[in-house]
């Protein structure tokens, strides 16, 4: 399995976090959803950090089954939508920048 990240890192802007979160939750997450062949959703929201580390107030992570089925998703229509999107909600309230990273998980149940 493999998951692909969009780590926003950055700030938010001063009294923009609650804004920012619902934008988040009631606008890109339903987009996020429907990206094809994903088999998990996940945010997260940072709440603090380690001195001296980098702020990363949103962590997007979204699994696939394999490298085809990722790719054929991030060439989708609602990709492309969901990029827009994401600008238009982070507008003034983010300032920084988003990188993405491609991971393989190995699983070890309890």
């Amino acid at each position: 399995m493999l998951t692909r990240y969009a780590i926003f890192e950055g700030d938010l802007l001063p009294g923009q976090e609650d804004a920012f979160r619902q934008a988040v939750v009631n606008e890109l997450v339903p987009m996020w959803r429907q990206f094809p062949g994903q088999t998990g959703l996940r945010i997260t929201f940072g709440l603090e950090r380690d001195e001296g580390a980098p702020e990363y107030p949103l962590i997007l992570a979204i699994t696939y089954p394999d490298r085809p089925t990722m790719e054929a998703a991030l060439e989708h229509p609602i990709r492309l939508s969901s990029r827009a999107a994401t600008q238009a909600a982070i507008a003034g309230r983010f300032e920084g920048k988003i990188h993405h990273h491609v991971t393989e998980m190995l699983d070890f149940p309890a």
